[in-house]
């Protein structure tokens, strides 16, 4: 929890700090600091060290505690020798602030069966939702209506994705087929994608910092494979087969690896121009439900960020949206982490090693979704235990537990600045945690049954919903 107290007046003693960034690489040398500096002179003491031209915000950490007081407080309130270095993490803060969605805007029928799939468009402008009554529906963000009902599934629509340059939108279903529609008009682009023998479980499109315009996608199925798209094509063009029960997600990496997760307990990682196995994670003992990985914000919005900046070229988005990876990533290695039947999670650096770096317990029952902040310093975990819990997605130490769910926990979304975290329940509501304090800041009910998918638009500026009640709900400050 943050450690919040009046901070008391200068006692002009010191201590001996040592300022790291969040991957533990220290700042300079260890720094005799007084002890009534708190977080605004270790503000200006950051930005002298980095040399920064314009003055970045910074939160501080202690063992994973903010410090929101002067340092003698939080030593006396820790009881700290300060014989010992006090070893302070630094950790760049979003420049833009997120407010927390509180009321429900609109509710908008339209599906005949339960809303199973909710995604906005890269640059948070559009709205796709898929549902059981075998649609996809596009919606109008600005009148809150719908826009087009795309037609041509046969069965229910399991999940659907935007191509990162927001151009496509790739929808999968129950029967294994997957059709691909022109969001600006709602019309399907060219026959199915056949090849799946039965349901589609998962889909994840080539970042567009490796491919601009956005052309490659990959889809995981029930069937036991994975299979690469050319949406140009329209045709499979790898097929990832190697494991030997239905696979549940797939992430296509920054790093241009495709990961795979499956009820066979493995992860794959595997290379996609011929795709190649290049290694197989292995430890949990059961199912592997849900696959996140740390750079995923700047992937699924490519060269779209809180700017609004507009790109003229492909050449220009993939630009920019390489620059935005490599400021995200920093030196540090992609991270990925899975999340299981068997209650565990295992965080890894899979380019780097086939050893999990660690193993993260404390859920009572079976993990549903794992997801990390924009920013990838935080973790979180819904499971069907009712909670919801925080980690630190760098060392996967546990952090605070969530509880406020009455039911299991489906989906999480964050804000754009990793500041809240969102969601949504079988118990029927959505909420929204604040990171600091790990509190519960807004209870959002509404929903008249299941709360199946969630997502916070990449632009912070709404929120969606979509259930067995049938209705999307759209959620704003």
């Amino acid at each position: 929890m943050a450690v919040e107290e009046g901070a008391s007046t200068s006692s002009g003693n010191t201590v001996m700090c040592l300022l790291t960034n969040p991957e533990g690489e220290p700042l300079g040398a260890p720094l005799y600091l007084p002890q009534n500096v708190g977080p605004p002179q270790l503000q200006e003491i950051v930005n002298k060290l980095l040399n920064n031209d314009e003055k970045l915000p910074y939160a501080f950490y202690i063992s994973d505690q903010e410090l929101v007081v002067q340092l003698e407080s939080y030593l006396a309130q820790k009881k700290v020798s300060v014989e010992k270095v006090l070893r302070i993490v630094y950790q760049p803060q979003a420049v833009f602030r997120i407010r927390p969605v509180n009321r429900c805007s609109a509710t908008i029928a339209g599906h005949t069966e339960a809303v199973l799939s909710v995604s906005f468009s890269p640059d948070g402008k559009h709205l796709a939702s898929g549902s059981g009554d075998t649609t996809v529906r596009l919606w109008d963000l600005n009148t809150q209506t719908p826009l087009f009902t795309c037609t041509g599934h046969k069965n229910w629509v399991l999940f659907i994705a935007w191509s990162p340059d927001g151009k496509h939108l790739v929808s999968g279903s129950k029967s294994g087929e997957l059709l691909l529609w022109d969001p600006q008009t709602g019309k399907q682009l060219g026959g199915p994608l056949t090849g799946h023998k039965k349901w589609i479980t998962a889909i994840s499109w080539e970042p567009v910092h490796l491919q601009a315009p956005s052309r490659r996608f990959v889809s995981a199925s029930k069937d036991g494979d994975a299979r690469i798209w050319d949406t140009s094509l329209k045709k499979c063009v790898i097929s990832l087969t190697g494991h030997t029960l239905a696979v549940t997600c797939v992430k296509w990496g920054g790093d241009g690896h495709i990961y795979t997760g499956s009820q066979d307990c493995t992860i794959k990682v595997w290379e996609t121009t011929q795709g190649k196995l290049i290694r197989e994670l292995k430890g949990h003992g059961h199912w592997v439900n849900s696959l996140a990985l740390s750079t995923e914000y700047v992937l699924r919005t490519g060269a779209y960020d809180h700017t609004g900046k507009t790109f003229s070229s492909p050449e220009e988005m993939k630009e920019a949206a390489l620059a935005r990876y490599k400021k995200m990533r920093g030196n540090a290695p992609e991270r990925l982490v899975s999340g299981s039947d068997d209650f565990t999670m295992f965080l890894w650096e899979p380019a780097l090693s086939k050893h999990h770096k660690a193993r993260l317990t404390g859920h009572q029952q079976l993990v549903n979704h794992v997801y990390f902040s924009p920013d990838g310093q935080w973790l979180a975990s819904a499971s069907f235990d009712k909670s919801v819990k925080l980690w630190n997605g760098i060392t996967g130490t546990f952090i605070a537990t969530f509880r406020g769910h009455v039911g299991p926990v489906y989906q999480i979304s964050w804000s754009a600045d990793s500041r809240l975290l969102l969601s949504g329940s079988k118990d029927s509501t959505l909420k929204v945690w604040d990171i600091r304090t790990h509190k519960l800041k807004e209870d959002l009910p509404g929903h008249a049954d299941e709360v199946f998918s969630v997502d916070w638009s990449p632009d912070g500026e709404k929120v969606a919903s979509g259930g067995k009640d049938r209705v999307l709900k759209l959620w704003m400050n």
